[in-house]
């Protein structure tokens, strides 16, 4: 069964800490959190430890998104290695979190041809791989599929970083797909095929372990705009649960929603009636 989650703390958690979170999701009946890095990475080891196992307790999922100020395609080498250290961070205090996989949005394509971007990635990539493996740090970096037509990460690019790099596999955010698309990329076919792409490259053990976003969301002609309330989108999200379901995925649904956990408890009801009714 796939967990489905928010993307933070629920904003009816009392006290608005991590734990609380924790605690208020395992009342809602939620089942995973991601802890958002998302400025800077503030946690401490100690309060990781401590999180991780109020998590394990409540048998709540944990992710990580890393700050989104990354771009492994800068022209300025010092950014690059800002950025790299920014995800590496954010990825060391999820582990001991036990968080299981850590996204980021990888790059800007700014003038530069893609392939050429994709080999700068997956070369920084594959640095922050290796050095997490040195450490002993099994944490999956999970490149983020982008709503905006200016960043890196459409699904093939983000399926191909994980088949040719170990320990580095997708995070499907099926909003930013469909923003990307300029609202083009919105069928039940369209998901499937996405999910069908995943099963061909990567097997079917990548699709019982998936990193996924999924929530209203807003675009113009650029893609992405800001997310919005699921009943204020144009988004099929009932059709992407039912391919997620009909494919058996499994991990960690987070959703971003500006009413985090009213939204996710949307989800999560759909998602509960399409396996009771199979």
């Amino acid at each position: 069964m796939l967990r489905i989650g928010t993307a933070g703390i629920p904003h009816s958690a009392k006290p608005r800490t991590s734990e609380g979170g924790l605690k208020r999701l395992a009342e809602l009946g939620l089942t995973c959190m991601e802890l958002e890095f998302v400025r800077s990475v503030q946690m401490g080891a100690k309060t990781a430890a401590k999180v991780g196992q109020v998590a394990r307790e409540l048998d709540i999922g944990l992710t990580v998104h890393a700050p989104y100020y990354v771009n492994l395609n800068s022209a300025e080498p010092e950014k690059i290695a800002a950025s790299k250290e920014r995800i590496l961070k954010a990825a060391r205090i999820g582990a001991v979190a036990g968080a299981r996989s850590v996204t980021f949005h990888a790059a800007f394509y700014h003038e530069d041809d893609p392939e050429v971007v994709y080999e700068r990635v997956r070369d920084g990539v594959w640095e922050m791989r290796r050095i997490l493996d040195g450490e002993g740090n099994s944490i999956r970096l999970s490149p983020e599929t982008t709503g905006s037509l200016s960043q890196f990460g459409t699904l093939e690019e983000i399926v191909r970083l994980s088949e040719e790099i170990p320990g580095v596999g997708p995070c499907i955010d099926f909003s930013h797909l469909f923003a990307r698309s300029i609202g083009e990329f919105n069928t039940y076919e369209q998901f499937a095929s996405a999910l069908q792409l995943v099963r061909d490259k990567l097997g079917d053990e990548a699709l019982q372990a998936m990193h996924i976003h999924l929530s209203g969301i807003a675009y113009g002609p650029k893609g992405e705009r800001n997310h919005v309330l699921l009943e204020e989108t144009e988004l099929d999200y009932r059709a992407v649960l039912r391919a997620l379901a009909d494919f058996g995925v499994g991990g960690n649904l987070i959703c971003e929603s500006p009413v985090l956990e009213d939204d996710a408890l949307i989800l999560q009801e759909y998602y509960n009636d399409l396996h009771q009714n199979r």
